[in-house]
């Protein structure tokens, strides 16, 4: 087990929050683009929200083997985004507006399935899930400072 393991799997997680943050962020600033795709009928789309997939580091069957046979006390090895997905189970929202220049035959008009409320608390939590990563990179780098001063 290296020294610098807790900080590998500090900065993983702080590199997939930020990720997240920033594809909240994007959701946020489109909330109300009407056309963000052009669909396979030539028609444009509304934007859809967009989320971040995390997945552990070490996925595979032969990477758990191996780090178990190194070393029976070790841990993962940190986080990723394993992709970024659209959110295909909430639909667009209708709202009336017939002066609305994507409005249809009916007057309504589709916006993105972006709630912002729900932005804000998936925003909260990763910013939250930020700072506890820095503290716990501080906290280790804090222990390997005090560690070479023990050889002082």
């Amino acid at each position: 087990m290296s020294i610098f393991n807790a900080i590998n799997v500090s900065s993983s997680g702080l590199t997939a929050q930020r990720l997240r943050m920033d594809t909240i962020s994007s959701n946020i600033a489109n909330v109300d683009t009407t056309r963000a795709t052009i669909n396979e009928d030539g028609e444009y789309e509304p934007y859809r929200r967009k989320m971040t997939v995390f997945e552990s580091k070490d996925t595979g069957f032969s990477s758990v083997l191996n780090r178990q046979t190194r070393n029976s006390n070790s841990r993962g090895e940190g986080v990723i985004v394993s992709e970024i997905v659209e959110d295909e189970t909430e639909p667009f929202k209708l709202v009336y507006n017939p002066n609305h220049p994507d409005a249809n035959e009916n007057g309504y008009v589709e916006l993105p399935n972006v709630d912002p409320l729900k932005e804000m608390v998936d925003l909260m939590s990763a910013t939250r899930s930020y700072e506890a990563n820095v503290t716990s990179l501080n906290a280790t780098k804090s222990m390997l400072l005090k560690a070479l001063e023990i050889g002082k």
